[in-house]
């Protein structure tokens, strides 16, 4: 850079920024002195908490033997597999894992994953504009706000419009705004199901009503759980999702694993790499990335995404895990997330002057509107060691302090019944 002293790096700061005298910090501690610190600091943490905090990241019960498998070394350190040839095991891996995909979604290809839910939902828009060679696309109000915030940034410098389609006091995309929306100079439409409500979406009425205008339908699910008890959504042009809930760690938000699939025709604008099944000279079965052209390691900005790897760790959680419970584990732990669900519902609903919003089918999640009080009751709650859920007011001012509560099938029922109690 051509400079003599650290000074001549810094002499861009203005002077008033610029820190004169040592941090205030304490001094270095040896190794067992900071070991002792951080645990005095850790004991001090509350571990008793009744969580009912959802809104897409899920606390699920996790086998013992995904973290024993994934801890393996050759898995472990598996970042992404650029040598097909000496990579089979981790390729087989992640051929498992879009075999798993198709199966739940109902389509016929998956791609290797993607980053996480918000990344994965937005990349089949970009998909979309690729397909259809428009950019104007109708999403629903019903979609996770976060999500959506990632599509806006996306899409800010690409042209892309984007209009929102509100919900209906059910809590459910309203059909007949969509149909009005729809015309031929629509890219696609994006819904969730179930909704960020919780609320089951009628995916059918939708993609049926984006066909009409040669418009690709997104399907988007945050909770790939129930994806083990809800009707496949094979009439959508493309699934997207997050599928944090199948075995992997909440982990303060990441890193999670998203994934997207769609139909065969439109394998060769889909993002990210795909593995592949065929067998070598000597006839034995072999694993290969195929259509990795369209990759940014390889075509640069002719590239179809910038995706040019995949959350391989992540993946193999959710293989293991779906591969550790099979169907009838999956639909066993569906089965008990809504039950649970439904109890807590109706002990709310019959027990506490409050009001559960919007009428099911729903999965583990659903609204609940105070009758007075909110913030309050939300104190006196946390003062109780229980956090009642995920505020609303701030994605959606119109439902002011009503809050998403979730409960899956790791919530027990004295957790339930305390936070009735409290609610009283």
């Amino acid at each position: 850079m051509g400079l003599t002293s650290i000074e001549q790096l810094f002499a861009g700061i203005p002077e008033n920024l610029r820190l004169r005298r040592l941090l205030n910090i304490p001094s270095a501690l040896s190794e067992p002195e900071l070991l002792d610190y951080f645990q005095k600091a850790a004991s001090e943490n509350a571990e008793d908490y009744a969580s009912f905090l959802g809104a897409g990241v899920y606390r699920h019960f996790i086998p013992v033997v995904v973290d024993s498998l994934i801890s393996r070394s050759e898995f472990y350190t598996a970042y992404t597999p650029y040598q097909a040839e000496v990579s089979q095991g981790t390729l087989q891996a992640i051929f498992e894992f879009q075999t798993y995909i198709t199966q739940l979604t109902g389509q016929e290809v998956a791609n290797a994953s993607l980053y996480d839910g918000s990344t994965a939902v937005t990349e089949a828009v970009l998909m979309a504009r690729r397909v259809t060679r428009r950019k104007k696309f109708l999403v629903a109000r019903t979609v996770h706000p976060e999500y959506r915030a990632v599509m806006a940034t996306y899409s800010r410098n690409l042209g892309i419009e984007i209009q929102t389609i509100d919900y209906l006091p059910t809590g459910r995309i309203d059909v007949s705004q969509l149909d009005k929306a729809l015309d031929d100079t629509v890219a696609g439409i994006v819904i969730q199901t179930p909704n960020f409500f919780g609320t089951i979406e009628d995916t059918v009425a939708a993609s049926s009503l984006a066909a009409k205008h040669g418009a690709l339908s997104i399907v988007n699910v945050c909770e790939a759980l129930s994806m083990g008890i809800l009707r496949a959504p094979s009439e959508a042009d493309i699934v997207t999702g997050e599928a944090q809930s199948l075995g992997v760690p909440m982990s303060y938000g990441g890193p999670h694993v998203g994934f997207l699939a769609t139909h065969e025709k439109l394998v060769r604008q889909m993002p990210g790499r795909l593995v592949g099944m065929g067998v070598d000279q000597e006839g034995r079965r072999a694993f290969v990335l195929t259509l990795a052209t369209r990759e940014q390691h390889i075509r640069r900005e002719r590239a179809t995404s910038n995706i040019c790897t995949n959350q391989s760790l992540c993946a193999l959680m959710a293989t293991i895990y779906l591969a550790t419970l099979g169907p009838r584990g999956l639909r066993d732990a569906c089965e008990q997330n809504i039950r649970k669900t439904d109890y807590a519902v109706a002990q709310i609903q019959s027990r506490t002057p409050h009001k559960v919003l919007f009428p099911s089918p729903r999965f583990n999640e659903f609204v609940l509107q105070f009758k007075s009080g909110g913030p309050g009751l939300i104190q006196r709650l946390l003062q109780k060691n229980i956090v009642p859920g995920f505020p609303l007011g701030r994605a959606y001012p119109e439902l002011g302090d009503a809050v998403l509560v979730c409960v899956t099938e790791t919530t027990t029922r004295r957790q339930i019944d305390a936070l009735v109690e409290g609610l009283k």
